[in-house]
């Protein structure tokens, strides 16, 4: 069957809105650069990453958790992660006791400590629970981003993020696909800073020849 004009029409529309999207990620650099040298030394300090999310976002920061913890790049090293929302007994404990928006915000509470860093993955910014697990983290003092899409929405506009990367697109897909990319390129640039600032060994701790 021969493709028409009408679907050729449609896949050109299709790959410019991600094209799109991704420009406007990459904007960003310098602001994810500077994150992302910034992540490196709380792991440098012995901070862990903790990622929370909702649905399909709760699947993105299982991700992002396993992709650190145990890198799919042989030679890597392996950087402390975890994903909030694996854990379902906790998620529907807390839940049933304190109510929906409080299930990353107690596991915050408990699981910090000030040297960690707390990532929130909303498709829109609009999900109040992971906007208490940032507000959590940035009165923990812990290093805060957030990935979300559309406009921000309330997570991008709330001081409690300190650092937000937006996938510029109201189409839920291609959220989901900018959001991996940024997160894959975060971890590639945290591993690239983690080794460029590896602490030297002192002097008596240098092999002798």
């Amino acid at each position: 069957m021969p493709v028409t004009s009408t679907t050729r029409l449609a896949v050109s529309e299709a790959f410019a809105r991600r094209d799109a999207a991704g420009r406007r990620l990459a904007e960003d650099s310098e602001r994810i650069a500077q994150a992302c040298r910034d992540m490196a030394a709380r792991f440098h300090r012995g901070g862990k990453l903790i990622v929370f999310g909702n649905g399909g976002a709760g699947t993105d920061a299982s991700h992002v958790a396993v992709e650190f913890m145990h890198p799919v790049i042989m030679g890597k090293r392996a950087l402390p992660a975890m994903a909030l929302s694996n854990d379902t007994a906790t998620v529907t404990g807390v839940g049933s006791r304190e109510g929906f928006a409080e299930i990353f915000a107690h596991q915050v509470r408990h699981w910090a400590d000030p040297a960690d860093m707390a990532l929130g993955i909303s498709p829109d910014g609009g999900c109040p629970n992971v906007l208490r697990g940032l507000e959590t983290a940035h009165e923990l003092g812990l290093f805060t981003m957030a990935l979300v899409g559309g406009d921000g929405g309330d997570i991008a506009r709330s001081p409690a993020a300190g650092h937000v990367l937006i996938a510029g697109s109201s189409d839920p897909a291609v959220v989901k696909e900018i959001h991996v990319t940024a997160y894959h390129v975060l971890w590639e640039l945290v591993h690239l800073f983690f080794a460029q600032s590896s602490p030297r060994k002192a002097p008596d701790q240098e092999a002798v020849r």
